[in-house]
């Protein structure tokens, strides 16, 4: 049989998926309802299998699947039922050729992202792009007067309507190109050799595929609307961890935790390259740390990081490397915070925070990847893009340029607050000792102002303490500053004109300083 004539008198549905949840049922369902069932390669084996009785698409085309399934659906007698107007000229036209209308398409694509995902080879990455499919979906949706076009299981149940009204056909219509065109930008930065995580470089044009997976009230604050995104087949820690207990997530929340988590694994990650494995504890204040500790448990890290700042860690969001027990959790009992996230929560632990914490989120989220991703600033009609700042302590060559060498605890701690300064917004200076944030001086308009704030954070605390800057010292200043308050060493990336009379300051406050050639600017 090539296609069908004036005689037809059923609905015909054709049905090709690669997602085949629902699809058994949604078929059987059609056919109850008087409706015919086209459908291709294991979408069909899968229906006449189940007992759906369904005819294969080379019945209606005259011409079997070639090339190893490349071509199946590339033919006249199925675009042409689907293109087709449902009026007198197109019809005619169609009875001319003996084609029959195909009034709904269910449609989703060959797994390309998944495949790259799990790293496949190129050859086989490629055959995974589908090629009959979307042309079907754009054809159904260009259509869509006279079509349904599904690509989302959750609109079967819509599509079982005796009439679906023209609004809903618009939005099914929608959701279809916005399935291509994902499909699509996923394909090209493969091929432009990026991907939703890790840019070899930076293209010439860059599509962000972006995907809504959660609702939040609002944006920043409540007059602004705001949601959270998923950009392509992209993973995150915080947006894939599960919620335990609490409340939603706000926007703030997510933006807070996610800063936290990040330099919450980045430190983990270098006390287990040190040979020192501690357990971390990271608290953060609108995307600012006020509180880092490492220590040999959760709850030891918690209760450093909390009175490194106990104003600034009220209502900031806390994430730890190691699992929460109920001993962990009762600790934060006095502390009102807005977010713990951590690898694992005990069941015990999880009970407390309902009880006695049940306005606290509670997340669970796997651990950090080490693969950077783009980092984009909005502008007035575009972006600064930029690959996010992951360079690791391993890819510096650190220098010691005074008299004075660090010892191996002063060299310790300069490791720690360089790993905590690179996540400070600029200008960032941090004071650290004993694996211990003591003061921090963030979002500063000047060096000596951060440093300034830094010393007065730490108090007495200051004395034996290291400091680090995410950017050079244009002046001798922040290193005087640091040796009144009893700072025994400094790291910095180095690189001012004036480095010479830094160095020569140091030197004669008795103080060790470290250039390490790397600037860490967080804007």
């Amino acid at each position: 049989m090539t296609g069908q004539t004036e005689k037809q008198t059923r609905r015909r549905a054709l049905i090709s998926v690669s997602d085949k949840a629902g699809v058994v049922d949604f078929a059987r369902a059609l056919v109850e309802r008087g409706w015919e069932v086209l459908s291709t390669g294991g979408t069909l084996s899968a229906l006449t299998g189940a007992g759906v009785a369904a005819t294969a698409v080379s019945d209606i085309t005259g011409f079997p699947e070639i090339l190893d399934g490349r071509v199946k659906t590339l033919h006249p007698n199925i675009h042409g039922g689907i293109l087709a107007r449902r009026d007198a000229g197109h019809l005619a036209e169609l009875n001319v050729h003996g084609i029959g209308t195909i009034d709904l398409v269910c449609v989703n694509l060959y797994p390309f992202r998944e495949t790259v995902a799990r790293g496949a080879a190129f050859a086989e990455a490629i055959e995974n792009i589908d090629i009959g499919g979307p042309a079907m979906i754009r054809a159904a949706a260009k259509n869509h007067a006279g079509v349904l076009i599904l690509v989302d299981p959750a609109d079967y149940e819509l599509a079982l309507q005796n009439d679906v009204n023209e609004a809903d056909r618009r939005r099914l219509a929608a959701k279809a190109y916005r399935h291509t065109s994902e499909y699509d930008a996923a394909i090209t930065a493969y091929l432009d050799g990026t991907s939703d995580t890790l840019p070899t470089q930076l293209p010439q044009t860059l599509t962000l595929n972006l995907s809504r997976v959660a609702e939040v009230r609002y944006g920043e604050n409540p007059h602004q609307p705001g949601a959270i995104y998923r950009w392509g087949a992209a993973q995150g820690p915080v947006l894939d961890a599960r919620v335990v207990a609490g409340k939603p997530m706000s926007f703030n929340n997510y933006a807070d935790a996610d800063a936290a988590y990040a330099l919450c694994s980045e430190l983990a990650a270098q006390e287990t390259e040190a040979g020192d494995p501690r357990l971390v504890c990271v608290a953060v204040k609108h995307g600012n740390p006020c509180g880092v500790a490492v220590a040999d448990s959760v709850q030891a890290a918690w209760e450093q990081a909390r009175d490194a700042d106990t104003l600034s860690v009220f209502g900031g969001v806390v994430a730890v490397s190691g699992p929460v027990d109920l001993a962990a959790a009762q600790a934060m009992r006095g502390t009102f915070l807005e977010v713990l996230i951590a690898p694992d929560v005990t069941p015990e632990a999880v009970e407390w925070f309902a009880a006695k914490k049940p306005d606290l989120r509670v997340l669970i989220a796997a651990p950090a990847s080490a693969v950077s991703v783009l980092d984009l600033r909005p502008l007035a009609g575009g972006f600064a893009v930029q690959e996010r700042d992951a360079r690791p302590w391993a890819d510096l060559c650190p220098e010691v340029v005074t008299a004075r060498q660090p010892t191996d605890t002063e060299w310790a701690d300069l490791r720690f607050a360089w790993g905590v300064v690179k996540h400070a917004r600029s200008n960032a200076v941090v004071l650290a000792r004993g694996g211990v944030t003591v003061g921090l001086g963030a979002g500063a308009v000047s060096r000596i102002w951060a440093a300034e704030r830094a010393v007065a954070n730490a108090g007495e605390r200051a004395l034996g303490a290291v400091l680090a800057s995410e950017a050079f010292f244009p002046f001798d200043d922040v290193v005087r500053l640091a040796a009144s308050a009893g700072v025994l060493s400094i790291l910095q990336p180095g690189g001012a004109k004036r480095d010479p009379e830094v160095i020569a300051a140091a030197n004669e406050l008795g103080l060790s300083m470290v250039f390490t050639g790397s600037r860490h600017f967080r804007h």
